[in-house]
């Protein structure tokens, strides 16, 4: 790792603990390994954002390895970062540029979901499966792919498990949305419903499904309800990046999601929105 610099990607959040998360863990990784450069950048609502944080890490650098902390490969990861990354490599000629892939939601990211799923349960005394429904509750995109992401974990959880329910909902963006689900699975006769957010950091919408689910218990009295926090910090995820780096010398030019593919480029001039 001598010459090279790690650049880590937050998504950024408008709620400022968010960002500080972020950096938090980044602390925590560097201890993890003191010998590498790791600097920090988001891609929105925050002060040092992507263009700057490439820029910023080539100093001193031949090489930078820009890591996505993001689990799903929507329209940041898919459009926004390789433009990003191509408009660096321009600015910069003599710096290689290594696309790292992003966390996804793999069986690594599994584990910490039931970890998270097991901690509520707890909670709730260790209820019976076959009357426990579980939701797990996504950001929500425009990009069906990263929404079906969601619903894979879901699938593998089930498959796992002896739960009678694992549903998917979303916060925000597409359907369908926590109350609806929580609905369903009242009717179909759940006596507790365990929540459990993929989310990797606090931010806005952490704070909004806290409030969704204080409402829902006042709605429905009769029915138990946990909601999981946020996951980032666990020892997986960690684990995770550190497989991401060392893939990175297994495979030639790893690319992010759609770098340089016809998808992107047919796409060029589309602008992207972020409305939640």
């Amino acid at each position: 790792m001598n010459n090279t610099t790690v650049l880590l990607v937050g998504h950024g959040s408008r709620h400022p603990e968010g960002n500080l998360e972020i950096g938090r863990f980044a602390g925590l990784w560097r201890k993890r390994h003191p010998d590498w450069r790791i600097d920090v950048c988001f891609i929105e609502h925050a002060d040092l954002l992507l263009d700057e944080g490439l820029d910023r890490a080539t100093q001193g650098a031949r090489r930078v390895l820009v890591v996505p902390l993001i689990l799903n490969a929507a329209g940041h990861v898919k459009m926004e970062m390789p433009e990003a990354l191509e408009a660096a490599r321009e600015r910069h000629p003599e710096v290689e540029f290594v696309a790292v892939r992003h966390l996804g939601m793999g069986y690594e990211v599994l584990d910490v979901l039931e970890k998270k799923l097991a901690g509520v349960l707890a909670g709730l005394d260790f209820p019976d499966p076959l009357t426990t429904g579980v939701i797990l509750l996504g950001r929500g995109s425009s990009d069906a792919g990263a929404n079906g992401e969601v619903a894979k974990m879901a699938r593998w959880m089930y498959e796992e498990s002896d739960h009678d329910l694992v549903d998917i909902a979303f916060t925000g963006v597409t359907l369908p949305r926590l109350e609806k689900v929580v609905q369903r699975q009242v009717r179909l006769g759940m006596m507790q419903v365990a929540v459990v957010p993929v989310y990797l950091f606090t931010g806005v919408l952490t704070e909004r499904i806290k409030r969704q689910v204080a409402r829902l218990e006042k709605q429905y009295p009769q029915v138990g309800f946990a909601l999981a926090e946020h996951f980032g910090f666990d020892e997986g995820i960690f684990d995770l990046l550190d497989r991401r780096i060392a893939d990175v010398d297994d495979e030639e030019g790893v690319l992010l999601e759609c770098d340089g593919c016809k998808y992107r480029q047919e796409a060029a001039g589309h602008e992207h929105h972020h409305a939640h």
